[in-house]
């Protein structure tokens, strides 16, 4: 009866594998690989797992990737490995980008994740707050959800990565080991690195107050993604790390899915 959860970025594979579909299911066992590895995973991390019940991804990096992974699937389990797709609505989202289906799959569940996780902290619905959602990868996007749950547009930014890359590229003498974050930094190394996450945060705290003037009330900060670690310490505002994120948005969808056909069924 268990749900296997995917999300394959444009770095890493992330896998979760719940006791059910249902929203609160017990996480049994989890793991993340770069992609360069995930030809062995039918015979390493998911060899010995029980055979899911459904199994639900979201993919960003590529049809060459989403097809290695279903082989590896095929290779051990008789289920089908279904790909949430961005649409104009789904388990209380309502998707206000220009053209819906154009979002990326992974930005899609990690709001529908903050969706629910937004509901789940008050008791009447209408008191739900709106929620920001910062997503620090390869890439790092800026996601607001107003009070009702629709999305209102978002942001997308270089990660840590992907700046440190474009300055050692552009810049002669900048290739130097990473550094740390600090507010004065006195090294380049750690004038590069606090240039980055303070660039990033600066952008997380104007769109937050552009939110909070925008519903009227302060939004609820979550943060997920690999290098969200290297971001929360200077971020001045409240928030929480939700690592999991992403299964969350996926394990919600995967529930309406099974409602809708649960309800053609009858």
């Amino acid at each position: 009866m268990t749900f296997f959860a995917i999300d394959i970025g444009n770095t890493r594979l992330k896998w979760g594998q719940y006791e059910s579909a249902q929203p609160g299911a017990a996480l049994l066992a989890s793991g993340a690989v770069f992609l360069e590895t995930i030809d062995d995973l039918a015979e390493t991390h998911w060899k010995h797992l029980p055979a899911p019940l459904s199994a639900l991804g979201c993919v960003v990096a590529g049809e060459a990737v989403k097809r290695r992974v279903v082989e590896q699937i095929g290779e051990l389990w008789d289920v089908e490995m279904r790909w949430v797709g961005s649409s104009a609505q789904a388990a209380g989202v309502i998707n206000g980008y220009d053209h819906p289906s154009r979002l990326g799959a992974d930005r899609w569940a990690a709001l529908v994740g903050a969706r629910h996780r937004a509901l789940a902290s008050v008791v009447n619905s209408s008191e739900a707050p709106p929620v920001l959602v910062v997503m620090v990868g390869t890439a790092v996007t800026v996601d607001s959800l107003d009070a009702s749950g629709r999305f209102l547009g978002g942001l997308i930014l270089p990660g840590f990565g992907l700046m440190l890359r474009a300055l050692e590229m552009g810049t002669a003498g900048l290739k130097v080991p990473t550094g740390e974050v600090l507010d004065f930094p006195t090294n380049t190394s750690d004038a590069l690195m606090s240039g980055g996450a303070h660039a990033i945060a600066g952008a997380v705290e104007r769109l937050h107050r552009k939110l909070f003037a925008r519903c009227g009330s302060a939004p609820m900060l979550l943060m997920t993604g690999g290098a969200a670690v290297k971001l929360a310490p200077i971020t001045d505002l409240p928030f929480e790390t939700v690592d999991s994120l992403i299964f969350e948005g996926l394990m919600h969808l995967q529930t309406a899915r099974n409602t809708i056909a649960s309800a053609s069924s009858q």
